[in-house]
């Protein structure tokens, strides 16, 4: 007579428990190295800044400002999106767009103010203006995708409105 298999159940809970526990600690230490990184970098914002107070003639200060405040919004966005998928157990993709669309916006003003410098008056070589060229053509691409995120960020909460009616 064959012998019976042992129930499957018991072990599939068992390792699905495991796993999900596991899945909660890698969350929360990358939630940990987020959060550090992030108010490393408001800290280094704020010396930035502190330090620009003396230089008002440059946009160094501000683009480094802007630049690293965008990013402390990316990892508060991304950390946002990990906590969320520990309470409800599944990656919802509006978080994504969110942070495609900082990342887009970010880019957008890092060109614009190093853009800036490229023509101040008496600045104009063939080096410049090669630069002011790529410059434009990123922009545009970049344009075109902040378009298509929010667009899509849009069709998603419709969507969610109508689903819920």
């Amino acid at each position: 007579m064959p012998e019976e298999e042992p129930n499957p159940a018991p072990l599939v809970r068992l390792s699905t428990s495991l796993f999900q526990h596991i899945e909660h600690i890698v969350y929360f230490a990358i939630g940990c190295l987020l959060s550090a990184g992030a108010l490393i970098e408001l800290g280094s914002a704020a010396i930035a800044l502190w330090h620009g107070l003396a230089d008002w003639v440059g946009n160094d200060a501000i683009l480094t400002v802007i630049d690293r405040l965008l990013f402390v919004l990316l990892l508060i966005e991304i950390l946002h999106t990990i906590r969320a998928s520990i309470r409800t157990g599944a990656l919802t993709c509006e978080p994504f767009l969110i942070v495609g669309l900082i990342a887009s916006i970010r880019r957008v003003l890092v060109i614009t103010l190093q853009t800036s410098e490229a023509t101040k008056p008496g600045s104009q070589t063939p080096e410049s203006h090669e630069i002011l060229q790529d410059s434009m053509i990123e922009l545009t691409v970049l344009g075109g995708l902040i378009l298509v995120l929010v667009v899509s960020l849009y069709l998603l909460s419709r969507g969610a409105r109508l689903a819920a009616k």
